[in-house]
């Protein structure tokens, strides 16, 4: 039998942590194992409980999100749960190692749970406005480093893997880029693959970060 995933919920706002919990209990495959109202405590219990997955607000007292992600990270899949969709907190976080990026309001509760369980088999996750600002950063980068180096330069990417790369940034799925390029899926996957594999990451928002990320 496949043990429930376990979940630690974080955020300052309790009527926000109950309305989390209450969807997240009626997964059979997932099991809320504590709460915690601030970054302090989200460290203790992650240490304590050894979640699966960390839901993690950033606006909160004494230790927000942003300062304690990092360390989070050590000891659980971190998706952030907020309001907050700031283009320079979204990159903070996933640079910091979050797995996903949820806004509220920009998901439903069916999309919670999938994006709990995507995160727990080590996937990534992006809200519409979390995509849609790793794909401007990929298009300011280009900008940038157009007269320096391209992608293939910088990576070793073909012009095919290029273009899933770019959709990807985009927040497409493997079935929404298979239909814009015309390709099957599988043919997808496959760029995908050795996508992550020159880019040496293992998932998507990974990928989106190591290719939004400038050279030094």
């Amino acid at each position: 039998m496949t043990h429930p995933v376990g979940v630690l919920v974080v955020d300052d706002n309790p009527i926000v942590r109950a309305a989390v919990r209450g969807i997240l209990d009626g997964d059979d495959g997932l099991r809320v194992l504590g709460e915690a109202a601030n970054g302090r405590e989200a460290l203790a219990a992650a240490r304590r409980l050894r979640p699966a997955v960390t839901l993690l607000d950033h606006r909160m007292p004494v230790a927000d999100g942003l300062s304690v992600i990092g360390v989070l990270a050590q000891h659980s899949a971190v998706l952030v749960l907020t309001s907050d969709d700031h283009p320079d907190l979204i990159r903070g976080m996933l640079h910091q190692g979050a797995r996903g990026y949820l806004v509220h309001g920009e998901f439903s509760p069916a999309e919670l749970l999938r994006a709990v369980h995507e995160v727990a088999r080590g996937r990534g996750w992006l809200s519409p406005v979390a995509a849609s600002v790793a794909a401007s950063v990929v298009a300011s980068v280009g900008r940038d480093q157009h007269r320096r180096r391209d992608g293939r330069s910088r990576f070793g990417l073909t012009d095919r893997e290029e273009d899933v790369m770019g959709l990807l940034c985009r927040g497409l799925s493997n079935a929404a880029i298979a239909r814009q390029l015309l390709l099957t899926e599988k043919t997808v996957k496959n760029h995908l693959n050795h996508v992550f594999a020159k880019l040496h990451v293992r998932s998507r928002t990974e990928a989106v970060v190591r290719w939004t990320t400038p050279d030094p």
